[in-house]
């Protein structure tokens, strides 16, 4: 009997002994500690943090040395400039977009220093927001879809929903969220047809920018007037604002068409040898069963959509994941980014309003002359631009100042400036208000353009998209004294174009003889990349101020 417990006795201590051995090659921290540093953006942060507190408890050895990470909190974006100037401290990237780092990728002077990114460990979709309060008064003036939020949006359409509707967006160039919202609307918007709609809605969406998704969400439990506040950020952001149970929780409104997500990426950055190894096993751990759901329990989805039950329905979200719409490549990513900081550049433009004696003759079907309908038409035009736009108004005609046929009515500058007691925005609705045509005037456009052109290329904003806006019941030069003729004034401004510091022309006739002269308003315009269109209606303006707008977006080289 001694013989066989003597063999148990031996093989429980071999392998008790071999135990030992796996388990202090696994857990050898004789060599000291490996740190493993770990930059993320601030929604994942604490759901890494934990993981990663887990994970240095475990002793998790490479080479001798246990693994201790650590995770720091940065914005995607700072990380992804500070990467493309070669400052970062850091071992391992958490981007919270592929959309981020398609586009630093591209980019052919920190191509070679960004790696290929490794598999998503989380997602989050992109969706409205609204005070749960407010979502069912939404039913009858927003659907949710991204059409319904350039609808709501949209600038130009002062009488559709916009007047029910405050849409508040995030940051597209500080926020993925905010970018992925543009694209997902963009994409939509261009595939029905609706270029000009989008461009008011993201003019619109630039005056409605909140630093960060807390204050977003915070901001829809504000009422607003009439205005119901609808937000655009991540589902993740919703469940967090509501786990610190604020007075008013937020509802995510899934958008129809489906959306676009956050899918944070994995890249490692460092090049030692040891901490690639670490970065790699740390990866692989984020993978695990265990790490995703302290992910999907920090309202986050797995990689696949999966929702945990921190997304149940009871909380106001839908676990199922919504229809994901085709992710845009690098190219579509950047265009974005330019299209928005072109649109919002700021403004610099001189508006120049004919007032010449024809101006005082009545529209047909009316009851408004054609000074009253084309200042309607600056009206409603100028109403387009933020406060921080710099615009002025010259009037002209034929011997308004002098021998001159050019008057300052309003000075350029600043809508929000203070000029002799009130706004310059105030100043120059008096001014259209209440402006008269000259009975007996002519139309020195020639002359006055001439001065008007000198001017603003004299005085040349660099940070801003430079205009002259004439406005007018035909594009003829009737002028007694002669002055700048037609082919005097086309040489002059092609002369005096500078696509390095362009001011173009964009020129707006309404009334019964503007057809007349398109011929010599589209010389005028296009010597400088201008437009010029002719308005059958006051409403057409707004287009025509969209189409301007779009402008910027190819200037100065909208004609090839």
């Amino acid at each position: 009997m001694l013989v066989p417990l003597a063999g148990a006795v031996a093989l429980a201590v071999l392998l008790g002994v071999a135990a030992f051995v796996i388990f202090n090659r696994d857990h050898d921290c004789s060599g000291g500690k490996l740190p493993l540093r770990v930059t993320a953006s601030a929604d994942i942060q604490p759901a890494l943090n934990k993981i990663a507190g887990t994970y240095n408890k475990a002793l998790h050895s490479i080479d001798s040395r246990c693994v201790e990470v650590t995770v720091a909190k940065e914005a995607t974006a700072r990380t992804a400039g500070g990467l493309a100037a070669g400052k970062v401290n850091a071992d391992l990237w958490v981007a919270d977009s592929s959309l981020v780092v398609a586009r630093l990728r591209a980019e052919p002077a920190a191509a070679a220093a960004i790696p290929e990114p490794g598999a998503s460990i989380a997602t989050t979709p992109v969706v409205l927001a609204a005070a749960k309060s407010s979502a069912a008064k939404l039913s009858g003036s927003l659907q949710p879809s991204w059409s319904g939020m350039i609808a709501a949006s949209n600038v130009a359409n002062p009488d559709g929903p916009v007047k029910k509707v405050r849409v508040l967006a995030l940051d597209p160039q500080k926020n993925s969220a905010g970018m992925a919202a543009l694209l997902a609307a963009a994409g939509l918007a261009k595939k029905s047809g609706q270029d000009k709609a989008l461009v008011g809605a993201l003019k619109e969406l630039s005056t409605q920018l909140v630093a960060d998704p807390g204050s977003l969400l915070a901001s829809l439990t504000v009422k607003s007037g009439n205005r119901v506040p609808v937000g655009v950020t991540s589902e993740q952001a919703i469940y967090l604002y509501n786990t610190k149970k604020p007075e008013t929780p937020v509802v995510p409104l899934y958008p129809a068409e489906g959306t676009l997500s956050l899918d944070y990426p994995v890249l490692v950055l460092t090049k030692d040898a040891g901490v690639q190894k670490a970065a790699a096993a740390f990866q692989k751990e984020l993978a695990l069963d265990w790490a995703q759901k302290v992910l999907r329990d920090q309202g986050f989805r797995s990689p696949d959509g999966k929702a945990g039950d921190s997304l149940s329905k009871d909380k106001g979200f839908d676990p199922k994941a919504p229809q994901a719409l085709p992710a845009p490549d690098a190219k579509t990513v950047a265009s974005m980014g330019q299209t928005w900081s072109r649109l919002n550049l700021g403004t610099r433009m001189l508006t120049l309003l004919d007032v010449s004696g024809t101006m005082a003759l009545p529209v047909p079907g009316t009851n408004m002359t054609r000074m009253q309908a084309i200042s309607k038409i600056a009206t409603e035009g100028l109403g387009l631009f933020p406060a921080d736009a710099e615009i002025g108004v010259w009037a002209f005609s034929t011997f308004l100042d002098g021998t001159k046929d050019w008057k300052e009515a309003v000075s350029v500058g600043p809508l929000s400036e203070t000029v002799n007691g009130v706004t310059r925005k105030d100043l120059l609705a008096r001014q259209l208000a209440t402006i008269q045509a000259k009975a007996t005037g002519d139309t020195g456009l020639n002359d006055t353009l001439k001065a008007a052109y000198a001017d603003m290329t004299e005085n040349y904003a660099g940070d801003k998209i430079n205009t002259i806006l004439i406005l007018t019941d035909g594009a003829g030069n009737d002028d007694p004294n002669g002055g700048t003729s037609d082919a005097q004034i086309l040489k002059f401004l092609k002369d005096k174009y500078d696509p390095k510091r362009p001011v173009s022309i964009l020129l707006i006739a309404f009334g019964p003889d503007a057809p007349k002269g398109k011929k010599q308003m589209d010389a005028l315009a296009q010597a400088t990349g201008g437009e010029a269109y002719i308005a059958k209606n006051v409403l057409q303006v707004r287009d025509f101020f969209l189409q301007g707008m779009q402008r910027r977006l190819c200037a100065p080289k909208c004609d090839g």
